[in-house]
C-alpha cells in the first residue's frame, strides 16, 4: 500500500494547492475596503508594478510590431495583397499577441518580484510579525499588489498595442514605402472595438489577475528560506506562462 501514497500525492497535490489558492483568493476579495489608505497603498502598488514595466513593454512591443509587419509583409505579396498588412496586424495584436506577450513579460518582470518580495517578508518574519500586532497580511501585503496587477496589464497591453503600431508603421511606411492612407484605412476599418479591442481588454485583464494571484500566493506560502523564495519564484513563471496559455485558448474559444 506505501507503493500507491506518491502517486496519490502527486495527484492531490496539485488539486490541494489550487483549492489553497482559491481560498486566498476569496481571503484576499473579503479584505476590499475601498478606504483612503487601501486605495493609496494600490496606488503606491501600481506604480511600482506598472510603471516601472513600461520601458520593457514599450521596447518589446515597437520590435514585435515591426517583426509582425516584415513576416506579414513577405507573406502578403506572394497573393499581391501587401496593402492588408496593417488589417493583419491590428487584428494579431489586438486579439492575441498583445494581451499574451504583454502577460508573459509582466509575469517575468513583476510576477517574480512580487513573489521574492513577500517570500522575502516570509523568510525575515515580517509576515508573523504583522501576525502579531492584529494586522491582517493578506489584507496589508498581498492585496494591494493584486489590485494593482489587475488595473496595470491592461494599461500595459494598451501600451504594447500602440508601440507595436507604431513600430509597424515605421516599417511599413517608412521603410517599405507602403501607402500610408492605405494603411490606415485598413486598419480604422478592418478593427471592431467591441470585438477586437474590448475582447483583449477582457483577456489582459484575466492574466493581470491569474499571474498576480499565483505571484502573491507563491511568495505568501514560500518556505522561510533561500532557496524556499528561489524555488516560489520559478514556479511563479513557470505556472503563470502555462496558465496564460491555457486561459489564451479557453477565452478566444469562447469570444470568437
Amino acid at each position: 500500500m506505501q507503493e500507491h501514497i506518491p502517486f496519490i500525492q502527486r495527484i492531490t497535490g496539485p488539486v490541494n494547492q489550487a483549492g489553497q489558492c482559491l481560498i486566498f483568493l476569496f481571503r484576499m476579495l473579503a479584505g476590499i475596503r475601498f478606504s483612503g489608505s487601501q486605495i493609496l497603498a494600490v496606488l503606491q502598488q501600481t506604480y511600482l508594478i506598472g510603471a516601472r514595466s513600461l520601458v520593457i513593454i514599450m521596447i518589446c512591443g515597437f520590435f514585435v510590431g515591426m517583426v509582425l509587419s516584415l513576416q506579414a509583409i513577405n507573406a502578403l505579396e506572394q497573393f499581391g495583397a501587401s496593402d492588408q498588412v496593417s488589417l493583419l496586424v491590428g487584428k494579431s495584436l489586438f486579439r492575441e499577441l498583445g494581451p499574451v506577450l504583454t502577460a508573459l513579460l509582466f509575469a517575468g518582470r513583476a510576477g517574480t518580484s512580487i513573489t521574492a518580495e513577500i517570500g522575502l517578508m516570509r523568510a525575515t518574519n515580517q509576515i508573523e510579525a504583522m501576525e502579531l500586532m492584529a494586522i491582517d497580511p493578506i489584507q496589508r501585503i498581498a492585496l494591494p499588489r493584486f489590485a494593482a496587477s489587475v488595473i496595470s496589464v491592461p494599461l500595459l497591453t494598451a501600451l504594447f498595442n500602440a508601440m507595436a503600431i507604431l513600430g509597424s508603421i515605421v516599417f511599413s511606411i517608412g521603410v517599405m514605402d507602403l501607402d500610408s492612407g492605405i494603411f490606415w484605412s485598413k486598419l480604422q476599418t478592418g478593427i471592431y472595438f467591441e470585438k477586437d479591442f474590448i475582447g483583449g481588454v477582457w483577456k489582459s485583464a484575466v492574466f493581470g489577475g491569474t499571474i498576480s494571484l499565483i505571484a502573491v500566493y507563491f511568495g505568501y506560502s514560500a518556505k522561510p528560506t533561500g532557496a524556499g523564495v528561489g524555488t516560489a519564484t520559478t514556479n511563479t513563471v513557470v505556472l503563470s506562462s502555462v496558465l496564460v496559455l491555457i486561459f489564451d485558448f479557453i477565452m478566444t474559444s469562447f469570444l470568437t
